[in-house]
């Protein structure tokens, strides 16, 4: 019996679901992975995100190679078609894979497991993205949550995630390979040269993932709990992206993590340890989309659909090159371009800057970050936004608007991480570096910084904007 194992975001073999199943039968097994963005809706990857996909798909194909087994490319409008087709071609009587859970691959799934199914294949889907499934999750009146910490609570009260699953050894060639492109021809990577600041940055594919988790553990882990908010300190796992392409999966990073949480001393405390609250707040994100599918373009709470929002194109490109003039909130931009990431906190802090001191739709800034991030995930980024905005889930309160000033000296409060991505400002001192526009002429000639001219002045005066975002969250009262 020769098995398709259709690969998505779970481009690894240990802890893959689906390819242990294929595996354990001892037949033929065919991994496939089909380029279909047509079929993604409005949320096709984005440029950061398609670089990321065609190395990992280079990694893993040379896994399976290294199994005996080689990885099936296609690129494709119809993948129910594509399924059929490949299943004939090699002979094969059922396809599996692991589960998608955005709005629009649920639906396609459902629609190619019936096709299947007519065409005379057997299909089966399993869990290797989330610890827990969206719909394993109700609230006391049997509908989902929508605040975080009961929804976590209630996750932490089931049994222990299951343990990983190992990859396995050898994976049984099929009699016949279907036809098959390269990986270059999905024509994945960009034509422009912008991609070197993400060469230098990352690592991806599942020993990557690996090398990343192993090192946050051996030197971070202990002190996340304190340090996860300094974005000068490169403190944070840095998972984001594995997790999200299934380079890693949640289990093995839950039980890597338990087992230093262990070794730590922390006993029976070390579910509460912050990091594995992170893994929450990830599995909550997913089990919003799920139960919201609307909520990636609308807001969950629907007076927010009548919000002041302005129109500024001029702010907008200010915001995404990282000329705002506000050291923190520019740095945070300057580094999601070059690197493709950017540091939780300062996600916060830019976010809010857009849609509270420019008043700018959160959509907007979403799109920005879908395009950019290496990790862009509809789910996380959906609750990211809409937590910031105060129109979703479990949301900041309205009056919740981060000073850049103050956020920038209480989470940078060297500079160091300014000086990194603003390196304009390099020479200015601690005193000044979060607000320049006050320093002394003296101190500005320096420092070699003509505001104006080396560095943008403030593009709004962040007193003035914040009461005109209070003004504007007033108006969702009435």
């Amino acid at each position: 019996m020769t098995t398709l194992v259709w690969f998505r975001q779970d481009l690894r073999t240990a802890d893959n679901p689906a390819l242990a199943a294929a595996a354990a039968a001892g037949d033929g097994v065919v991994p496939i992975y089909l380029d279909t963005p047509l079929e993604h809706g409005a949320w096709a990857p984005g440029a950061a995100s398609r670089w990321w996909l065609h190395y990992s798909l280079e990694c893993l194909s040379e896994d399976l190679a290294a199994r005996g087994s080689r990885l099936t490319v296609r690129a494709s409008a119809d993948t129910r078609q594509e399924l059929i087709g490949m299943a004939r071609e090699c002979g094969a009587t059922r396809v599996l894979w692991n589960r998608c859970y955005e709005p629009a691959a649920s639906a396609r799934d459902q629609g190619i497991k019936a096709a299947l199914g007519a065409a005379g294949l057997a299909a089966h889907s399993y869990n290797s993205a989330l610890l827990r499934e969206p719909w394993e999750v109700a609230n006391k009146a049997g509908g989902p949550y929508q605040v975080f910490t009961p929804f976590w609570r209630h996750c932490l009260s089931l049994p222990e995630p299951a343990v990983p699953l190992p990859a396995p050894r050898r994976l049984a060639a099929p009699r016949n390979w279907p036809q098959s492109t390269t990986i270059a021809n999905l024509a994945l990577l960009p034509r422009t040269g912008w991609t070197l600041g993400l060469h230098a940055a990352w690592r991806p594919g599942s020993e990557g993932a690996a090398v990343r988790l192993a090192e946050f553990l051996r030197e971070s882990f202990d002190a996340y709990g304190t340090l996860r908010n300094r974005p000068d300190l490169a403190r944070t796992s840095r998972l984001s992206p594995h997790l999200h392409f299934g380079e890693i999966g949640p289990r093995q990073i839950w039980h890597a993590a338990r087992v230093a949480a262990l070794a730590g001393g922390r006993d029976d405390s070390w579910r509460q340890a912050q990091f594995f609250t992170e893994l929450g707040w990830r599995e909550f994100a997913h089990h919003l989309l799920f139960h919201f599918p609307h909520t990636p373009t609308e807001p969950l709470r629907t007076n927010f659909a009548r919000f002041p929002w302005q129109s500024d194109p001029q702010m907008l490109c200010a915001w995404q090159r990282g000329m705002t003039g506000y050291p923190i909130v520019d740095a945070g931009l300057r580094e999601l371009w070059r690197t493709g990431w950017m540091h939780n906190r300062l996600r916060m802090i830019v976010a809010s800057f857009l849609v509270k001191d420019l008043l700018l739709p959160w959509t907007l800034g979403a799109r920005w970050f879908w395009d950019t991030l290496v990790d862009a995930d509809l789910a996380s980024n959906t609750l990211g936004w809409q937590w910031v905005a105060g129109c979703g889930a479990d949301a900041a309160p309205f009056f919740r608007i981060f000073n850049p000033c103050s956020q920038g000296s209480k989470f940078d409060p060297d500079g160091g991480y300014v000086r990194l991505h603003v390196p304009e400002l390099a020479q200015l001192p601690n005193e000044w570096i979060h607000r320049p526009w006050e320093a002394p002429p003296t101190v500005l000639q320096a420092a070699a910084v003509r505001l104006g001219e080396t560095y943008p002045k403030p593009v709004v005066d962040h007193g003035l904007a914040r009461d005109r975002a209070l003004a504007a969250f007033a108006t969702l009262k009435n």
